[in-house]
Parts: structure tokens; sequence; C-alpha cells
């Protein structure tokens, strides 16, 4: 029998330069509980680095969290990419590293990259600009990421900018996505009946929290047998009675 877990999978902390310096990883994990969230994923622009701290830390409140990041591809689409597991996260993390152009970050301009234990102690900071695109297509990055047997989401395909659409017109007939992500503020009906082609696609909201004021405000059910990677994962694409319901 399936039941309810409520989630929001897109999430940044202030490894981001763009992160508020309060999304730390206590905050996040306090705030999820006391809200009724049990998955959060963390995807912070091109790096995984925050993502294990907060991971032990949901263990110990029973909040699942989801680990990897939201990726630029060179075509600038942003797809958010998470794996199971501390050896994958690795794997993933050495190919963000691989791709990112060296581009030197400049703190007072776009902010700065440093993640945190969980007594928010500086740990180490990132050298180079997290929100650069990757020297990596859409194409290439997917299949990376299910090469690792992951999770592959093109993120707010409904924005202007930063979107499979609004990058390149048209999600490609032979990628190979768990899921589509819309906006908190999109309308999932309105937009499906104006873009018929993608009916046939599973659909997940979040919130793209980068602010405390937006964390834990938007969220899906994702209706499971166990809490688990596979299940998530399950549910994400319409299998064996998992499904999520946008709220």
């Amino acid at each position: 029998m399936v039941i309810p877990f409520r989630g929001d999978l897109h999430n940044h902390t202030f490894l981001s330069p763009c992160g508020d310096i309060e999304m730390t990883p206590r905050f996040i994990i306090n705030t999820a509980k006391e809200r009724g969230y049990t998955i959060i994923g963390i995807s912070d622009h091109n790096s995984t680095r925050q993502c294990e701290e907060i991971y032990h830390l949901g263990q110990e409140e029973g909040v699942l969290v989801l680990c990897g990041s939201e990726i630029c591809t060179k075509e600038e689409v942003h797809c958010l990419a998470f794996v199971d597991g501390f050896y994958k996260l690795g794997q993933l993390q050495e190919y963000l590293t691989k791709y990112l152009p060296p581009i030197p970050n400049i703190p007072d301009k776009f902010g700065y990259q440093f993640w945190v234990n969980r007594e928010e102690e500086i740990v180490g900071e990132e050298e180079f600009l997290l929100i650069s695109a990757l020297e990596q297509s859409i194409d290439e990055v997917e299949k990376f990421v299910h090469s690792l047997g992951g999770i592959f989401i093109p993120a707010h395909i409904d924005k202007s900018k930063y979107s499979v659409l609004s990058q390149l017109g048209f999600i490609p007939f032979d990628l190979e996505v768990d899921s589509l992500e819309v906006s908190k503020r999109c309308d999932l009906q309105s937009f499906v009946a104006e873009n018929k082609y993608l009916t046939r696609y599973n659909y997940i909201h979040s919130s793209d929290a980068h602010y405390p004021e937006d964390f834990a405000k938007t969220a899906c059910d994702f209706y499971l047998e166990s809490l688990s990677f596979s299940e998530i994962k399950k549910a994400l694409r319409g299998e064996d009675g998992r499904y999520v319901k946008i709220l």
C-alpha cells in the first residue's frame, strides 16, 4: 500500500552564490521537520559539496535528503540531478568539477561559495563560479546521471530563462527524463493545455528556494510504499502504483 510523504526536491544552500547565508544545514532540516516534510532535495548550482552534511542531519531527524545538484548545461538549461549513495555522489562531483569552466568566482559580485558543517563552521570554498554553464550538453548530462542510476529532471520548464523550452524550444524526443519540474507559480493544467505534446510526461513542482522565506512553502506528496531513493524514482516515473501529487 502506498502512503504520502511530503517533499520538495529543489532547494539551494548558501553554497550556491545566490543562496542566502541563512540556508544552512540545520535550518533546512529543522524547518523541514517542523513543517511536515519528509523528503528534501539539495540542488546547489553545479556542486554537491553541501549534501552529505545535510543528509546526516536529515537521518537523525527522520528527513530523507536527496543528494544532487542543479546542473547548468552548455545550452544553459537547468536540470535537477540526484544520485543514491555517497560513492555515486562523489562520481557526480568529479563530473561537475571536470566540466565546470575555470572562471574564478568574484564574491563581491556573485556571492560567496562556502560549504559548512552542522555547527555552521566553514569547511571549504568553491573557487570557480558555480552559476557558469558546464561544458556538457543536456544529452550528455542526462546520460551520465542515468549511468549512475540517478534521477534526471529538467527544471522549471515553464520559465522564460534557463529552461529546456526557453533554450531549445522543445524537449528532445530521445531525452530520458524521470519527470519534469514546473515552478511554484505555474498553473500546470493550463500550461499542458497550451503544450499538448507535454501530456505524456509526469510532473513535480518545487520552491527553488534560495531564501528562508521560500523554503518548505511548496510541496508535492510522493505516494510510496517506503521512504527510499528507489521508491521516489518510481513515483517520479509513475511506476508500480507509485506517483506524485502536486499540492
